[in-house]
């Protein structure tokens, strides 16, 4: 059978062996060693969904097949796939090209997808909409119309959570609507700065997980790699801040409270605290309200997404309890469902 997209591959090889093929591209081949010194590839396949990644042993029959492959080739892949506690593996591989039409629908990542992804996008501009500071409004409109597509086509991480073209705006767009809720529990708390920095906390990985106009796989770069994110949007903000403080807008903005400089010295503060503690890559901890609501927004969209995969692609230990994600607490298990009167 032909599965529609990788996600839905390895939701269904969570229930077992399962053969099919499916469209990909190879976004990375790597030569690799064990620690005795047993020579294998890894290979990286991705689509608008989701990856995964394979592992050829040397004395696999379809190893002279993979070593012909090259990164970014556009292929039907064919293979008997399991999940296992290593993950997927497939066995009996076979390879095409795609031509032009199948190319083109693989890109895409098809209309559901694409009219998701706008919608989450829209969300986005609708909350900018929604500021009453003029200077974190004016910031966050020169931001999507700076870099509205490489915004869009970017991965919010590489493995974690939303790891996959797109996933940026999928993941800003949830901490957003998180942060969002949150405020609206607690009024005293500046909303305008909180979603402003929903919008700009993961903005640096634009470049630290970026992805290729033709392609999906998360691409590396000096600067992602010697920067880090959160440092690039820290630059980020800086820069487009001198864009839009001209002189002019500097005078007009004179009489607003709390002063301009204090409003772009908080908002640095919630970029460089959203991970919430130093271990995890913060250079200082969350000291105001603003930072710890946007921490916990971060972490609430990142955790909910870990959960949807679990659900979908992780194997399942019981009827109820799926096999633990890396970034869980434990083995996650299905949700409770909502009260329902019924008939």
């Amino acid at each position: 059978m032909h599965y529609d997209t990788i996600l839905q591959l390895k939701s269904t090889a969570a229930e077992g062996l399962t053969s099919g093929s499916v469209f990909a591209q190879l976004t990375q081949k790597l030569m690799k060693t064990t620690k005795t010194g047993k020579p294998y590839m890894e290979l990286t396949f991705a689509d608008a969904t989701d990856n995964v990644v394979i592992k050829v042993w040397d004395n696999a029959p379809w190893n002279a097949a993979c070593r012909a492959l090259n990164e970014g080739e556009a292929l039907q892949v064919t293979a008997d796939w399991q999940c296992t506690a290593y993950g997927i593996e497939a066995s009996q591989m076979d390879f095409r090209p795609l031509n032009p039409a199948e190319e083109e629908i693989l890109l895409s990542g098809g209309a559901e997808l694409t009219a998701r992804h706008e919608v989450d996008w829209q969300s986005i501009l609708a909350f900018i909409e929604e500021m009453r500071d003029p200077r974190l409004a004016a910031l966050c409109r020169s931001l999507v119309e700076a870099h509205e597509v490489r915004f869009r086509r970017a991965a919010a991480a590489r493995g974690m959570h939303h790891a996959r073209r797109g996933g940026l705006v999928e993941h800003t767009a949830g901490v957003m609507k998180a942060a969002a809720a949150i405020c609206s529990a607690y009024p005293h708390v500046n909303r305008d700065l909180v979603m402003a920095g929903a919008l700009f906390h993961d903005c640096g990985k634009m470049w630290e997980t970026g992805c290729p106009e033709q392609g999906f796989g998360v691409e590396y770069n000096e600067i992602g790699e010697l920067m880090g994110h959160i440092s690039i949007g820290i630059e980020v903000v800086n820069s487009l801040w001198k864009n839009i403080c001209t002189a002019e807008q500097r005078a007009e903005w004179k009489p607003l409270q709390p002063a301009t400089e204090q409003v772009r010295l908080h908002l640095l503060h919630l970029i460089a605290s959203h991970h919430g503690v130093l271990e995890f890559g913060s250079p200082v901890v969350p000291k105001t309200p603003e930072a710890l609501v946007l921490h916990h927004a971060d972490n609430i969209d990142a955790k909910m997404e870990m959960f949807r995969s679990a659900y979908e692609t992780s194997a399942a230990l019981s009827p109820t309890i799926r096999e633990r994600k890396f970034g869980l607490g434990g083995n996650a298990v299905l949700p409770l469902a909502s009260f329902n009167v019924g008939e």
